[in-house]
């Protein structure tokens, strides 16, 4: 019987230890996601600053199949991240993709910039409409969009037009916003173009 307890309470200490390893991985693994997220910004802020030096797009790296684009911010949230043109897996990996077929910054139709809900758009759940959204060319031309509103959409009717009058501009997200698996659903915040100034500053500036 002793045994057999023993056997048992061995049976369940292995059973939590591979729970527990189990997390750490998945843990580990959404640190490591973080991190490359983080320090792939930087490089490529690097890179787009550049670019507007230059003008010439610059590749962050030099096996990379995309290059900055543009940057765009939340100045109410602090928050801005370096958009790379298509929105490839190695795209979306590193920042937020701008999709080849939607208009580019500033121009007529709507501007569609996507990335992940964990990393790059994390905080496209606390945009409010009314906020103001800068969007940076790496011509150095800077926009200003004001948030009209937010919507869930299905992934295949999402309603986004690149034909809409006037200039618009779409940052798009799985949700919910929380999960941890891909679904059906995105997430949609709507902005629309309020103005613009030509500026060869640095982004941020």
């Amino acid at each position: 019987m002793t045994a057999r307890r023993n056997l048992n309470w061995s049976a369940a200490a292995i059973a939590a230890l591979g729970l527990a390893l189990l997390g750490l991985a998945l843990l580990g693994n959404g640190v490591w996601i973080q991190a490359k997220a983080m320090l792939a910004q930087v490089l490529l802020e690097r890179a787009f600053a550049a670019s507007i030096a230059s003008g010439q797009p610059v590749k962050a790296w030099e096996w990379a199949d995309t290059w900055p684009v543009a940057r765009v911010s939340v100045p109410r949230l602090g928050r801005s991240a370096i958009v790379l043109e298509g929105a490839s897996g190695e795209a979306l990996a590193f920042g937020p993709g701008h999709l080849p077929q939607s208009a580019e910054p500033g121009e007529a139709g709507t501007t569609v910039y996507a990335a992940h809900r964990d990393t790059h758009f994390a905080f496209l759940g606390a945009v409010e409409a009314g906020d103001e959204v800068e969007v940076t060319r790496a011509d150095g031309r800077r926009f200003t969009y004001t948030v009209t509103g937010s919507e869930v959409v299905a992934w295949n009717q999402s309603g986004i037009s690149a034909e809409h009058d006037g200039a618009q501009l779409a940052l798009v997200t799985c949700w919910p916003l929380d999960a941890k698996t891909r679904g059906p659903l995105r997430y949609v915040v709507h902005a629309a173009l309020v103005g613009a100034v030509t500026d060869k500053r640095m982004p941020g500036a």
